[in-house]
């Protein structure tokens, strides 16, 4: 999947994420928009990353990332 600076992105712990760059070897990294956290770092090739619209990364930062992974029926890595 071709993600690129400015591409907004979920990361493996269901926070939708402004990318701010792509490193050499495939690992997306930028900034969380539910908490600000930054680097939130995703591999491209091993994670089954995702692109969001603007619409998804609103609903995914209103209804919180514990939701959207029930949602999507998941396991939230950050609840074990």
């Amino acid at each position: 999947m071709a993600v690129k600076p400015g591409d907004i992105y979920e990361d493996v712990f269901f926070h939708p994420c402004l990318c701010l760059g792509v490193d050499e070897i495939g690992v997306a990294w930028g900034i969380s928009l539910i908490d600000g956290s930054y680097p939130r770092e995703t591999d491209l090739y091993m994670s089954g990353i995702r692109l969001l619209t603007i619409e998804q990364a609103w609903e995914w930062k209103t209804k919180g990332p514990e939701r959207i992974a029930a949602e999507y029926r998941a396991e939230h890595p950050e609840a074990q």
